[in-house]
């Protein structure tokens, strides 16, 4: 995982891979991590009145370009945040219609 990938493949719980695409990483400070925003790919398809399901996770970006690890997010403060960069992101994208 790296910033500017449009796209990356998550295993989920079950061992199945899934091609994700990536709706925008973020740096915090507070927390001192990177963190992904991203939706499956295909899960979309269901219906037109249906909202796309958000995922997030944390991320350590790699050195080397290669995938960086995915991380869990623990912590309601966490959330809280990522809740108001996703808000604050989808408020600027509508201004931009």
């Amino acid at each position: 995982m790296e910033h500017g990938q449009e796209t990356m493949t998550v295993v989920d719980e079950h061992g199945e891979e899934h091609v994700c695409e990536v709706i925008f990483t973020f740096d915090s400070e507070d927390f001192g991590k990177s963190y992904v925003l991203y939706h499956i790919l295909g899960e979309e398809e269901v219906g037109d009145d249906e909202e796309v399901e958000i995922h997030a996770s944390a991320f350590i970006p790699s050195e080397d370009n290669e995938d960086g690890e995915l991380l869990p997010i623990e912590t309601d403060e966490e959330w809280d945040m990522i809740e108001e960069m996703l808000n604050t992101f989808l408020a600027e994208d509508e201004d931009e219609e």
